[in-house]
């Protein structure tokens, strides 16, 4: 089945193609060069709406769904993978609220997320709990109530500019991840404390940070779904948002591609373009059928997931599809940015032209939301069971 977009989603991709080629694009090397978060795109896709495409209308979103998060990704990413995760992340750090949210809490927090009055984080990793979540060592004691936490947790995107943090954390060590919880923690909460701010190869202008907890009280109100819910709760979230990293990915790879075809038409040697020897343009060709081949398999991915209920879809194709989607993307943005790098040549090496840039980007999205690695164990394991 390929996706196809409506009426209202293709007009979608081109105002936000239209807004990121004008708005963001001239900025795109200088947050980059600056390493600090673009607080004047974030105010503009929150005027447009952007940041709310995933929320439901009645809790304050325009109820556009994940294909439409996917397209308004794809196309800033094609700019700027940095600015795109301020869509990105805001739709990651929601999730949990709005797949395991009671109703108060979804009223009390949606409508300041989903206008981007305020900015949330999703706060899972931490230093020796990466891809192992049942490593997690953050701890919530229950103390009348309030969950008192204490721990850190560290590469956290949109660390330190967040309001609202979906935290991760163990009220039951003994159970490994059935022990795990997720709590709505503010920013303000004492006992809670920003720590380090990463310097980072990519997405510069994303900031990245741990998080530090001392006895931090948590109102009990506050807790998403049970004790004991956390990493299904986690789980369910990747697999909504996956799709969105792959949607990036296929933003980066796009400008990517457009930029290098661009150059080969314009730039001669041995008295004629280069875009005419046939060499560059098998590679051209091949990255093109590359990116064209995510692009179908992310959207695919989105519009199942988005149909999930009505379709009766099992937990294990949804994971399949998102993993796939999120794996596969991200290599082809590898792929493809390296290639257009060499397509360039010295020059493509150089910081005055975005090829470098978009590869440094690009590597991201093979390790965050899960390594690829994970993911292949991911589509792995759904297929066994699927078999068995």
């Amino acid at each position: 089945m390929v996706y196809q977009l409506t009426e209202e989603l293709e007009m979608l991709r081109q105002v936000v193609r239209r807004m990121a080629e004008e708005k963001v694009a001239p900025r795109a090397a200088a947050i980059d060069e600056e390493d600090a978060y673009p607080w004047d795109l974030k105010e503009l896709f929150a005027a447009q709406g952007l940041l709310g495409a995933g929320v439901p209308e009645e809790y304050g979103g325009t109820g556009q769904g994940l294909p439409a998060v996917c397209l308004i990704v794809e196309e800033i990413a094609r700019v700027s993978a940095s600015a795109s995760l301020i869509v990105a992340a805001q739709e990651l750090g929601l999730m949990p609220i709005l797949l395991a949210g009671t109703e108060e809490q979804k009223k009390k927090y949606l409508p300041g997320l989903a206008s981007g009055e305020r900015i949330c984080a999703f706060a899972l990793t931490e230093p020796n709990a990466g891809s192992d979540a049942g490593s997690i060592r953050t701890r919530a004691r229950r103390e009348g109530d309030v969950y008192l936490l204490s721990g850190q947790k560290c590469f956290i995107t949109n660390g330190g500019i967040a309001d609202v943090y979906t935290v991760f954390a163990s009220t039951d060590p003994g159970r490994g991840l059935k022990g795990l919880s997720a709590f709505i923690v503010e920013k303000d909460y004492p006992g809670f404390t920003v720590g380090k701010k990463e310097r980072k190869m990519g997405v510069r202008g994303s900031p990245t940070a741990e998080l530090i907890f001392e006895d931090c009280p948590v109102p009990a109100a506050n807790l998403l779904g049970k004790e004991g819910d956390g990493f299904k709760i986690a789980m369910m979230t990747l697999d909504r948002t996956r799709p969105v990293i792959g949607a990036q990915a296929v933003g980066i790879a796009q400008g990517a591609l457009d930029y290098a075809v661009n150059y080969t038409r314009e730039r001669v040697q041995f008295g004629r373009p280069i875009a005419s020897f046939q060499g560059l343009q098998f590679m051209m060709a091949d990255m093109a059928t590359r990116v064209e081949a995510a692009r179908q398999l992310v959207y695919r991915a989105a519009f199942f997931i988005e149909d999930a209920a009505t379709r009766g879809a099992s937990t294990g194709e949804i994971s399949r599809l998102s993993s796939m989607s999120k794996l596969f993307a991200s290599d082809v943005a590898m792929q493809v940015t390296v290639d257009a790098v060499q397509l360039l040549g010295g020059y493509g090496y150089m910081r005055e032209y975005p090829l470098e840039r978009m590869m440094r980007d690009a590597k991201i999205t093979q390790i965050y939301e899960g390594t690829n690695q994970i993911q292949r164990l991911v589509i792995a394991r759904t297929l066994l069971e699927k078999e068995k």
